[in-house]
């Protein structure tokens, strides 16, 4: 039996649409405390852990969720400018945190 254009769109499509959420997936993965950007900026995934005498800027209240470079994608995490193609958590905190306007 052989294939008409209008299957050969619909697999293509669909193989297409797999390979695009494939990536995304791999976009979207959480930032880690021990990589390289993370640790410079002293990010933690919790703002209650961060060393206040290493990072005197950091005040009680400064979350990741309330931040300028936030944008929120989940109940608790979303994507940050300073950390492009990464996840960061909601309740977290780095040395770039800005007060959101």
């Amino acid at each position: 039996m052989k294939p008409s254009r209008r299957q050969f769109i619909i697999y293509s499509s669909a193989s297409l649409a797999g390979l695009g959420l494939s990536a995304q997936a791999q976009a979207q993965a959480m930032l880690g405390e021990a990589e390289p950007a993370a640790a410079g900026l002293g990010y933690k995934e919790a703002a209650t852990a961060v060393d206040k005498a290493k990072f005197p800027k950091y005040a009680d209240g400064q979350l990741c969720s309330n931040c300028q470079l936030y944008v929120a994608k989940g109940p608790n995490n979303g994507t940050c400018a300073i950390f492009p193609g990464k996840l960061v958590a909601g309740p977290g905190w780095c040395n770039a945190w800005v007060k959101k306007a």
